[in-house]
């Protein structure tokens, strides 16, 4: 059960994105803690615009409206939060879950979730966040170009959930993790982070715009920034990009 996470749930056959569903809702003025869900999503979208494999029935797509007391400074690690909450909800039907830095929930390297953050402010102050998640769940198959990076927990062997049992074992422990940020920030949840990330240590390519960092992963920063260590020995705090591990972390260095 959930407290004020999802109270006002709006549960649609398909649309074009949830979160485009859920900002409509949130401009009109739906309340803190909304949720939209759709069995399909006709563009469902993920990072930098990327489109989100979306068909009919096999999978969670979730988004939360969301009105946090912060500024907009402080608002990007909320995404290093979900991750947490969601690797949980994986753990849980058996696959091994890892986050991966910033919005990525893997398992054995291959993408399993995804996490897509939008907020609109007016002035100093945020008006709304919409808090968007992809969750592969029943997909056997995936379009050629997804097919070697994309997996499901049905692939992976987990326990079968649908979308609706899935959604009930999530956002009980979403809601714990977003107050737990709302509350503390970072320090509140960069060791949970860290304990479920399987970046410290591996050797990684930050491209973020035309800069490129290659280095090898040392945790996350107050900010939630990632911390590489590049080849010269200067730790790079990256505040976004892209990322690609390289070389995994040996074994005992996670």
């Amino acid at each position: 059960m959930t407290g004020w996470l999802g109270g006002e749930l709006h549960e649609l056959a398909a649309c074009a994105s949830t979160n485009d569903e859920a900002a409509e809702r949130a401009a009109a003025g739906a309340p803190h803690g909304t949720v939209v869900v759709a069995a399909e999503q006709r563009r469902g979208r993920g990072r930098l615009g990327r489109a989100w494999y979306s068909p009919p029935g096999e999978n969670l797509y979730l988004s939360c409206v969301l009105r946090p007391p912060l500024a907009p400074v402080a608002l990007p690690p909320l995404t290093l939060a979900a991750g947490v909450a969601v690797a949980e909800a994986v753990a849980a039907l058996g696959p091994r879950a890892a986050v991966k830095w910033p919005n990525d929930v893997t398992v054995a390297g291959r993408k399993l979730a995804g996490i897509l953050t939008e907020m609109t402010t007016r002035g100093e102050r945020i008006d709304y966040v919409v808090l968007g998640i992809g969750v592969n769940l029943g997909s056997r198959s995936f379009p050629p170009e997804l097919a070697g990076v994309a997996t499901s927990i049905e692939l992976e062997g987990g326990r079968a959930a649908s979308p609706a049992d899935f959604r009930a074992r999530l956002l009980p422990g979403l809601e714990t993790w977003l107050d737990r940020f709302f509350e503390g920030g970072v320090p509140a949840i960069g060791p949970a982070w860290t304990e479920w990330s399987g970046m410290a240590g591996a050797r990684v390519r930050v491209t973020e715009g035309s800069r490129v960092v290659e280095g090898i992963a040392c945790g996350i920063g107050p900010d939630g920034s990632l911390d590489v260590r590049d080849d010269r020995g200067h730790h790079v705090m990256v505040m976004a990009g892209d990322v690609v591990i390289v070389q995994p972390a040996a074994r005992g260095e996670r």
